[in-house]
């Protein structure tokens, strides 16, 4: 079984859901309004009010999880979670909380998640298909065909801010709603020509706010019923009749959800407008579904992290065969040090890949350059934690040591980064692919075994040897190379 734990601008939810053939059966839900977009106060900052309502949700949520035997559980922040100030503060205990590590995660590789999910629950190989989601804090515009994503954008226009800015106190102006819209028009235009209807043959809209809509209109028999610009129009007509939230009364929704749903509606009908959509499909899917189809196909080898980091390795040129053999390497290497997890295994692996992809920004310091693309570029599928440790890897596996600072107490860590270093070097010298015969050993100091007549066909690894044993002697390491 799987679980998804989302912590969205305006809800925070929770899916758990086991396999069921290719397909996901959710086994639970939960759900909780904790409006944390709507928490932050005019410094960016989250207010303790909302820290608190938060903490507790994800209490609540540990228990949930506690109940089930889970093969993997992902839980990923958005957007008020990327521009919060204090958001740090608030993770150390929303960890704490709910039991287990959360990624924020950007906008793209929010939108390709749910891009993923919807793709899952729409089975439509060849479809050309736009998804649209509508969240508390971003929206997410997403170009695909079938299972692939084609272009992602993320755009920092939610229901909170649009509905705290543009209705106060729940007044419901024309004025107001119009400017709202052409608010909303505004931060689309510059990508309307990209996701223009000739670009897709249907639209999907996938967020709570689309379906909460959907289903009022329907519901509730506005226009014609159906989720088009016509039947948005008439919406909107409905509620400037009533003047206030407080006067609305619609079947389909509660009264606490409202608001949002009329900061989405001004949301969505200015982005109807500006790309000239006349009708959009609701769907029961998106960011959790593709979490969780994401954990399925991690688990069952179709890893998209595999993807981005070959396609990463084309991107910038990289010596594909280089690559390939310090990644062997550095795995054989790091599997002799016997860690204790297999925490850094996969990171170990990728990072060993794209080690020298700085060298398409410079020949001097490439190390750094490589370090710094691994963790600040988007790289579908990896969460911002797994870059900065490849990032750190890459940075670590030329030069100094010092640079990492208290990282290397981490054993596990540090045999991975001596993993990588041995690797290089054995590529550098051009040595063949024989990383075991250095027998490698680390606990508190390390130790290397070198065959006599080895060395001496590769006479250059005494001085690769000498210099490593400089570096580790500045971190407090013992570095011993003997010779047998």
């Amino acid at each position: 079984m799987f679980a998804a734990v989302d912590l969205g601008s305006n809800s925070f939810r929770l899916h758990v859901a086991e396999p069921d053939g290719e397909a996901l059966r959710v086994a639970r839900s939960a759900r909780d309004p904790v409006r944390l977009g709507s928490g932050l106060d005019s410094r960016g900052y989250l207010t303790d009010a909302a820290i608190d309502t938060g903490i507790e949700s994800l209490r609540r949520f540990a228990g949930i999880l506690g109940a089930y035997q889970l093969q993997a559980v992902r839980a990923v922040a958005t957007n008020t979670l990327r521009v919060a100030k204090n958001a740090a503060a608030f993770l150390t205990q929303a960890e704490r909380a709910l039991g287990y590590p959360i990624d924020v995660i950007s906008g793209e590789e929010e939108g390709r998640l749910i891009y993923l999910g919807v793709a899952s629950h729409v089975a439509r190989a060849d479809e050309r298909r736009l998804v649209l989601d509508i969240g508390g804090g971003s929206t997410e515009l997403i170009l695909g065909r079938g299972a692939e994503t084609e272009r992602v954008e993320s755009f920092a226009i939610g229901t909170a801010r649009q509905s705290l800015m543009f209705f106060p106190g729940g007044r419901i102006e024309e004025a107001s709603f119009d400017a709202a819209i052409l608010s909303a028009r505004s931060q689309f235009e510059e990508a309307a020509a990209l996701f223009a209807p000739e670009h897709w043959s249907q639209a999907y809209g996938s967020s709570g706010t689309v379906r909460a809509i959907a289903e009022v209109i329907s519901r509730n028999g506005i226009g014609n019923g159906q989720l088009d610009l016509a039947s948005l129009l008439a919406l909107k007509q409905y509620l400037l009749q009533h003047g206030r939230l407080d006067a609305v009364a619609l079947s389909g929704i509660k009264p606490e959800r409202l608001p949002m749903m009329l900061g989405g509606l001004a949301i969505l009908l200015g982005l109807m407008q500006e790309l000239d959509m006349q009708t959009l499909q609701p769907v029961e899917a998106g960011l959790r579904f593709g979490v969780l189809r994401d954990l399925q196909l991690r688990a069952t080898r179709r890893d998209r992290r595999e993807q981005s980091v070959q396609a990463f390795l084309r991107r910038f040129g990289a010596d594909p065969a280089r690559a390939q053999r310090t990644a062997d390497a550095a795995a054989t290497l790091y599997r002799l040090l016997k860690p204790a997890a297999d925490t850094y295994q996969k990171p170990l692996y990728w990072s060993a890949l794209l080690h020298e992809v700085g060298l398409a920004v410079s020949q001097s310091s490439y190390h750094k350059h490589a370090a710094y693309l691994v963790e600040n570029a988007d790289l579908p599928g990896f969460t911002g934690r797994e870059q900065r440790t490849m990032g750190q890897l890459v940075l670590a596996h030329k030069g100094n040591l010092r640079k990492l600072g208290a990282a290397l107490a981490e054993a596990d860590f540090a045999k991975a980064v001596l993993a990588l270093r041995l690797a290089v070097m054995l590529t550098h010298a051009r040595i063949p692919d024989e990383p075991d015969i250095l027998r490698p050993r680390m606990q508190s100091r390390v130790e290397l075994e070198i065959p006599r007549d080895w060395l001496a066909a590769h006479p250059t690894v005494s001085c690769w040897m000498r210099k490593e044993q400089e570096w580790w002697d500045e971190v407090d390491v013992d570095f011993t190379a003997r010779v047998r």
